[in-house]
């Protein structure tokens, strides 16, 4: 079954497991999170599940495979091949890596980044490692660079024609406004992928970090900002970026706001506090049962004005948090 069909058949496998899915799931009524995005259902079928003695959760990255299956990322480094019924696979990728972000290359092989140095490695179907790219010393963890430990490489995305290869870090550097993200790209080299342009990204509030991007048909990006304050709740809001015109920051040592650099062009989509909760519940606090710390996202299909996404929270392993599947439609101006 296509990627598509996933989550509506995930949905139903937990309405008959559970009584407890989204009975709208599969509707045609639409359900506005804004006038740009709108909810079509949701599944918790994963959540607190395992296969082949791994657990189904952590899942921070999400990507469409050669086969219109759907790859899914532990942060913990296992990858996981989900079809119609569920898991379908799972592979342990090498290395001391906190994986974060995942890009399906077109031979197939699957790239990764790892907020531990941070890290972009490219690994075969099979789990080997292949690859590691070049990444800038200043996006390495401080002493080396200036990034925080844990706030480094998390989304990861390949734009329109495979050439060009972006990653987004999730907060800012020491020295750089708050608030102020750099997204770094490679360029494809004679089958090789070297240091490309880096740009400049700000997020609607300094509390606010990046854990997903990912490309549109045109060459703007879907960028996820997220933050999560104890007692409160998750905020989590879907933006549209464009870098065309922006200013390659890899030579501007720290981003203050100066003059002559101009950051991404933004549009804020929605904000998924604002969705229908379509019937979902919270184990802890949220300013809408129907958020969680969603970390992961792709896009299924779709064309230059309107896309299908599918997005994924990470539970991390934690009894008051869900995983829970996503699925959205998305309109483009």
């Amino acid at each position: 079954m296509r990627t598509r069909n996933l989550l509506a058949a995930l949905a139903a496998a937990t309405l008959a497991a559970t009584g407890t899915a989204n009975a709208d799931a599969n509707t045609a009524r639409p359900h506005a999170c804004s006038v740009s995005v709108a909810i079509d259902g949701f599944s918790d079928a994963l959540d607190k599940t395992t296969y082949d003695g791994s657990y189904v959760g952590n899942l921070s990255a999400l990507a469409v495979d050669r086969d219109g299956s759907l790859a899914a990322l532990s942060d913990r480094s296992t990858l996981f091949r989900l079809d119609a019924r569920g898991p379908a696979g799972a592979v342990t990728l090498p290395g001391d890596l906190d994986s974060e972000g995942l890009a399906v290359d077109r031979d197939g092989t699957r790239l990764v980044t790892s907020e531990t140095e941070p890290s972009v490695r490219r690994y075969s179907r099979e789990g080997e490692l292949l690859e590691r790219l070049p990444v800038p010393q200043d996006l390495a963890v401080a002493p080396v660079g200036r990034a925080t430990a844990n706030q480094t490489f998390e989304g990861l995305t390949l734009l329109p024609g495979g050439h060009t290869l972006l990653a987004s870090m999730e907060y800012a550097l020491a020295g750089d406004a708050p608030g102020t993200v750099r997204f770094q790209t490679w360029t494809r080299d004679h089958g090789r992928f070297r240091l490309g342009a880096q740009y400049a990204y700000r997020t609607d509030d300094p509390r606010l970090g990046v854990p997903e991007v990912q490309a549109t048909p045109d060459g703007r990006l879907l960028v996820l900002e997220r933050a999560f304050e104890a007692g409160v709740g998750n905020t989590v809001r879907l933006s549209l970026a464009d870098p065309r015109h922006a200013t390659d920051t890899s030579r501007v040592q720290h981003l203050t706001g100066q003059p002559g650099v101009r950051p991404m062009g933004k549009t804020r989509l929605a904000d998924l506090a604002d969705c229908p909760a379509l019937g979902a519940t919270a184990r802890q606090p949220q300013p809408n049962p129907l958020l969680d710390n969603i970390e992961g996202m792709t896009v299924t299909g779709g064309g230059h004005k309107a896309l299908e996404v599918l997005l994924v929270s990470d539970d991390n392993q934690n009894p008051a948090q869900t995983t829970r599947l996503y699925r959205l439609r998305v309109r483009l101006s």
